[in-house]
């Protein structure tokens, strides 16, 4: 049995500062860089990643593995024309090759669902379209989707079967590119035995989900993931699809969706309207706001005082997970002004500054004008260098363990009596602990920890924690998308839980 596999990750924020070209897939922070078929299987192998997952699988059946093309870059604005165009050439053509070397009996792709690209707004459902193009219409083929996904029917109709991870933070990555590759084992099954693909359903919901609201952890979300898991094993559904949404996106397609999967359309009609009807009826409970920065420090210093565990802070609308560019200050200058104290700041993403403080040297002290290249507006403080590193690690947090890691030249400073910073050259989430033990720093021995970062740092970060909480400071990754000034998304789409109704 001869199975393709491939992938091509990126969320796309409409409104981030910054494009997304074909340099940032090739060396993306906290993810292997660009994979060509000849490197694809033994890099992404010992990864949390979908792929990792659909190897394992098809080398434990004895399935030959035919490798494509995966990258993946952390999320910003729109992917560049060239990129996409680029990107794209490369999996099919690896796919055309691979025809050439004999029949596929199907494929997995590894896709993200939330990718918007110059020229197509919905660039999973165009890559897709151009694999079929390829492969025509019957060749087996299933997709790993991050929940985030702005699911679109032409995804679903070019698909057998779309399996998104089922939690946020995203700590089953790897399972759920096993279980896209088990359904298509079965599929692949199916078929030889003269069965059908599963019927399928699709809903959408009139509604955007804030990112702050998604979190699995907790209500609401963990109640919907239950009702869902319900509902599928109730009409005895192949998948049951829930994907939050992108509420960044500016096409029609944005927003949370549902793709049922089972032997009968009436199966899958039921599992997919009765989870459509739960979210209906609980709308009001994803309502939520975030303290202003200025609040969320003052809470975070008195809860700090005498504590054994770190008071942990999101910095959420700067959220290099979201689209942000991680390099706004408007946190850091607040815990400066209110002078808190054993307070670590983790990133800043600051090429300029992070070559000034390696040129100087450990103990050198210097001017930076820091962060604020994507908002123009730095903050200037005088730095002590206090570690170097070249910012390169392995994560080992629950969504990170076993990624290669390269921000690039890193620095830790001190820009006050009691506030450090960690400088990178690449942007990174800061979902993982190993960003900070790799430069010196125990995250557990802090008395602050300010992390850019909406929902996964809680995978790692919230353990250790006393409390945990979410600020908005300036940053594009905004609280309330419906401050965003949208033009192309769907009539009747309400960008507030409950509002308009």
């Amino acid at each position: 049995m001869r199975i393709a596999i491939g992938g091509f990750q990126h969320e796309s924020h409409s409104f981030a500062p910054l494009p997304t070209g074909w340099r940032e897939f090739l060396h993306p922070g906290g993810f292997p860089g660009l994979q060509r078929p000849a490197t694809l299987v033994e890099t992404m192998r010992p990864t949390s990643v979908p792929c990792a997952g659909a190897i394992e699988v098809l080398e434990a059946t004895g399935a030959t593995i035919v490798p494509l093309t995966w990258c993946f870059a952390n999320p910003a604005g729109p992917v560049t024309a060239e990129a996409f165009e680029r990107i794209a050439a490369l999996l099919v053509a690896a796919l055309s090759d691979a025809l050439e070397a004999g029949p596929l009996d199907g494929i997995y792709l590894e896709l993200h669902g939330a990718m918007v690209a110059v020229g197509f707004d919905d660039a999973e459902g165009e890559l897709l379209r151009r694999v079929r193009a390829v492969v025509g219409p019957d060749l087996p083929l299933t997709v790993s989707l991050d929940p985030h996904a702005n699911k679109t029917r032409q995804m679903v109709a070019l698909s057998d079967a779309l399996v998104p991870y089922r939690t946020y933070p995203h700590v089953d990555m790897k399972p759920a590119g096993a279980q896209a590759t088990r359904l298509l084992l079965e599929r692949i099954r199916r078929g030889r035995q003269g069965m059908p693909p599963w019927a399928r359903a699709f809903a959408e919901i009139d509604f955007l989900i804030p990112l702050t609201m998604q979190c699995t952890l907790v209500p609401p979300m963990s109640l919907v993931l239950e009702e869902r898991a319900r509902l599928e094993a109730l009409h005895g559904c192949a998948e049951l699809a829930f994907c939050f949404g992108f509420p960044y996106a500016d096409f029609p397609g944005c927003g949370v969706a549902i793709a049922g999967y089972a032997e009968t359309q009436e199966a899958a009609d039921a599992a997919v309207g009765g989870l459509k009807a739960y979210l209906d009826a609980h709308e009001p409970d994803f309502a939520g706001g975030v303290a202003p920065a200025a609040e969320g420090v003052a809470q975070a210093i008195v809860l700090a005082r005498g504590a054994s565990k770190p008071v942990v802070m999101a910095d959420t609308q700067d959220n290099p997970g979201g689209g942000g560019h991680g390099d706004t200050t408007g946190l850091l200058a607040e815990l400066i002004r209110q002078d808190a104290q054993g307070a670590v700041l983790g990133l800043i993403n600051d090429a300029e500054s992070a070559a000034a403080c390696h040129a100087a040297g450990v103990g050198a002290t210097l001017s930076l004008s820091l962060g604020g290249r994507s908002d123009g507006a730095p903050l200037a403080v005088t730095a002590v260098v206090e570690a170097l590193t070249d910012g390169r690690f392995t994560g080992t947090g629950p969504m990170s363990k076993g990624n290669p890691v390269d921000l690039g030249p890193t620095a830790l400073i001190r820009v006050s009596s009691g506030v450090r910073v960690i400088v990178v050259t690449r942007k990174m989430q800061a979902l993982d602990q190993s960003l900070f033990t790799h430069i010196g720093v125990d995250p557990a021995a802090q008395n602050i920890l300010a992390l850019k970062s909406s929902v996964h740092f809680r995978a790692h970060f919230q353990p250790i924690a006393k409390a945990v909480t979410v600020v908005a400071a300036p940053g594009p990754v905004v609280a309330d998308p419906a401050v965003l000034p949208f033009t192309n998304l769907r009539p009747g789409l309400r960008l507030r839980p409950g509002a308009n109704r």
